[in-house]
């Protein structure tokens, strides 16, 4: 019997030893292997030999071999992770910008899920939901309290799959219950228009594939109908980044040809990059330069870009590209500091590992990471101050965080307890901010800026500030 278990535990090893060879050989390319530490691998084959003979219940075999490598990766940092096929396909989804689903926007509110608006021609537009319906049931499961993205996640799947939503409709005395049908939803990461005449809002929300020829054909069509547009704000407040050809794209609308937009260092020689305002980084395969139907004023106009601690990654390429060049007044709050390169390294059809393999720099040498881009000009979301936005986490608050890289970022408590609660107590009444209107102050300081107009700046300044007080204002 002891010979047997022996031989399992061998066998186990192998194995292990089999799949981080096969991980090394697919990541490092031609790059050495490094050696294996043969006696913690037989370490993680006894823990795993005893699991499967001690445990109270079995446990199979690949539930522990996916969890070991799920852990082993999530312990790097927070971006990180082991995919498996749902993980991989909602990656896929989001840089895409199609999903199975509904096509509702939503938040939230005292608890449920809130409709901010139908997009057009989708199951939800078609059905007669309104912007301002409460959703307070999915299949008869209640959703108060239950997290935005859960409710989302269960929105969504596989398209011709149904679902019964439960809603509660302003003078409307009975819940109304719909079955939707799913479908493939196209999500439009761009909107725009003309606030005032003479002043355009460009609103990205996330960079994906479509992205940058979406954002032309938006600027195209601005221009066609106000040919002597003033200035532009390109509001990337809430941004949570995207795909890095997006960003590049972008940041070329506004810049001279050949600037570099970002560049990144690594271990790997790929990932010591320099990349530039040129069509081979932003085109995609085809090599078309989406930004040749641009009109040639957009190059010159004066521009404010728009940022918030909710703008991450690709948001603080651009704005740090756009800053170093004096192309941009960068106007809002710190952003979030995500400053790293995450790269998919296939390991089966259906799985792969997403792994930090860089950090990202602004054109002057800046390392985005756990700093994020400060504003040339700080402004609060509110006249009366930051809002709820003082209570979210930052790259540096996050455990296991990478560090900056370049010199070490000092993470001091923004509120001590007495503020804490304070603003804890303000937040059960805010309500979120709808961008592109009138009650958007931050848009409209970012107004008052393009025409020469005082702005009205926080009273808070972040730690970094104070190491760069050269940045004029």
């Amino acid at each position: 019997m002891r010979n047997k278990f022996r031989n399992i535990l061998l066998v186990v090893l192998g194995v292990i030893i089999g799949v981080f060879a096969s991980v090394q050989f697919s990541a490092m390319a031609q790059k050495q292997t490094a050696p294996l530490p043969l006696d913690e691998l037989r370490q993680l084959a006894d823990v795993f030999g005893l699991i499967k003979s001690d445990y109270v219940e079995p446990v199979e075999d690949k539930k522990l071999l996916t969890d070991a490598i799920s852990g082993m990766v999530a312990s790097l940092d927070p971006h990180s992770a082991y995919l498996d096929k749902k993980a991989l396909q909602e990656l896929k989804e989001g840089t895409q910008g199609k999903f199975g689903g509904l096509g509702i926007e939503v938040g939230t509110e005292d608890g449920y899920v809130k409709v901010i608006s139908p997009i057009e021609d989708t199951p939800a537009y078609r059905a007669g939901i309104k912007p301002g319906d409460l959703i307070t049931k999915l299949d008869g499961v209640s959703v108060k309290d239950m997290t935005l993205d859960a409710a989302v996640k269960k929105m969504r799947g596989d398209p011709n799959t149904k679902i019964t939503l439960t809603i509660a409709r302003k003078n409307v005395n009975k819940p109304i219950v719909i079955t939707l049908v799913r479908e493939e939803i196209q999500v439009k990461s761009v909107k725009s228009k003309m606030i005032e005449p003479g002043y355009a809002w460009l609103r990205v929300s996330m960079f994906q594939e479509p992205t940058v020829e979406d954002l032309v054909t938006h600027i195209s069509k601005l221009y066609a109908k106000n040919p002597k547009i003033k200035g532009v704000v390109l509001d990337l407040r809430n941004d949570p980044g995207g795909i890095l050809p997006g960003a590049i794209g972008v940041a070329s609308i506004f810049l001279p040809q050949d600037s570099v937009v970002v560049s990144t260092n690594g271990q790997l020689p790929e990932s010591k990059a320099v990349f530039y305002a040129r069509p081979e980084y932003y085109a995609g395969r085809t090599l078309n330069d989406p930004l040749a139907k641009l009109p040639a004023q957009i190059k010159n106009v004066p521009v404010v870009v728009l940022v918030n601690i909710g703008s991450a990654s690709a948001s603080e390429i651009v704005a740090g590209a756009l800053q170093d060049h004096k192309r941009a007044t960068i106007m809002g709050t710190q952003t979030f500091g995500k400053g790293s390169v995450q790269t998919i390294r296939p390991l089966s059809k259906d799985t792969a590992v997403k792994l930090t393999t860089a950090r990202y720099y602004t054109p002057s040498g800046r390392s985005i990471q756990a700093k994020g881009i400060v504003p040339d000009l700080m402004v609060d979301e509110t006249a009366e101050g930051d809002g709820i936005n003082g209570l979210r986490l930052r790259e540096a608050d996050l455990s296991k965080h990478l560090t900056n890289g370049t010199d070490e970022v000092k993470n001091e408590d923004r509120l001590n307890q007495d503020e804490e609660i304070k603003l804890l107590e303000s937040a059960k009444k805010y309500k979120p901010i709808e961008y592109g209107t009138k009650k958007d102050f931050q848009l409209m300081q970012a107004l008052n800026h393009l025409k020469g107009k005082p702005v009205q700046l926080s009273k808070v300044k972040p730690e970094e500030k104070k190491n760069d007080e050269t940045r004029k204002k």
